[in-house]
């Protein structure tokens, strides 16, 4: 069985929001990108748990060959990583990331599923944490022309040959949600998957020896409308948040309910 895990390099969010709180996260002139150089890049925390999936999957007894690829200027550190939790395969696709949308990114992803041969399954993180966008993956299934399974929190195959089925139990609003699908299929992977697993030392030894596989754009199947993006950015700027916080005061509790309930009655959010 082969497995590919589309992974992708973003931001710190964390740092991201540190530097937001203490309003210093300035937009550059261009009004498209950000300014500063300091902040840590990442694989993305959704894609890391799609990995996870994926050895979940070989640790239950899946006989498969698990392939994390990558699409954007120098993914190498994030498949590094990819590496040594246990990747079989790495591979890099180097993309201008500011002249590619969601559409040229999938086009991408899925013509080098293609050029392999064709994949199983597809994992993917539900979304991205910088844009939080998840279209990529549904057009990922939808270029490959397989099913997809979306916000699975567990996925294990329950049928072998000559098609593998998956069991994937999906979170929704209302609760669990189980489904059976028949591979080739796309599965996004949510965070109630629950936390990943740490490299061990065994593998980041391993993952220094490691060589990605570049593939450049040329060499993938693709037509030059297929690289034209039908999503730009126009502008991206930092909102300006205002606090209006109204402190209400009395000497017992039932006295301040009675105040709330009759400020909220005069703004006419009660009647």
């Amino acid at each position: 069985m082969r497995i590919v895990v589309c992974a992708k390099e973003v931001l710190d969010p964390d740092a991201v929001n540190n530097y937001a709180l203490e309003g210093k996260l300035v937009i550059g002139k261009d009004e498209k990108t950000l300014t500063q150089t300091t902040i840590p890049r990442l694989m993305n925390a959704y894609d890391e748990q799609a990995i996870e999936a994926a050895l979940r999957l070989r640790d239950a007894g899946t006989s498969c060959t698990i392939t994390v690829v990558s699409a954007g200027q120098d993914p190498g550190e994030i498949l590094k990583h990819a590496a040594a939790l246990g990747a079989d395969e790495i591979a890099a696709i180097p993309i201008d990331v500011s002249a590619a949308d969601y559409h040229v990114t999938a086009s991408l992803l899925a013509a080098y599923v293609r050029s392999i041969g064709g994949a199983d399954l597809v994992l993917c993180g539900r979304q991205a944490s910088d844009d939080d966008q998840g279209v990529v993956p549904a057009l990922i299934g939808e270029y490959l022309g397989m099913p997809i399974v979306t916000v699975a929190r567990a996925v294990e195959v329950t049928g072998g040959s000559p098609t593998p089925v998956l069991r994937v139990i999906r979170v929704t609003p209302d609760g669990d949600e189980t489904v059976e699908v028949s591979c080739p299929a796309v599965v996004t992977i949510s965070n109630e998957l629950g936390q990943p697993r740490y490299p061990t030392m065994a593998g980041r030894m391993a993952a220094r020896r490691k060589r990605a596989t570049v593939v450049s754009v040329g060499d993938l199947d693709l037509r030059p409308r297929d690289l034209q993006p039908r999503v730009t950015v126009a502008r991206q700027y930092v909102p300006t948040l205002k606090g209006d916080c109204e402190l209400m005061s009395g000497d017992t509790p039932a006295e301040l309910a009675d105040r709330l309930v009759a400020r909220l009655r005069a703004e006419k959010i009660l009647r």
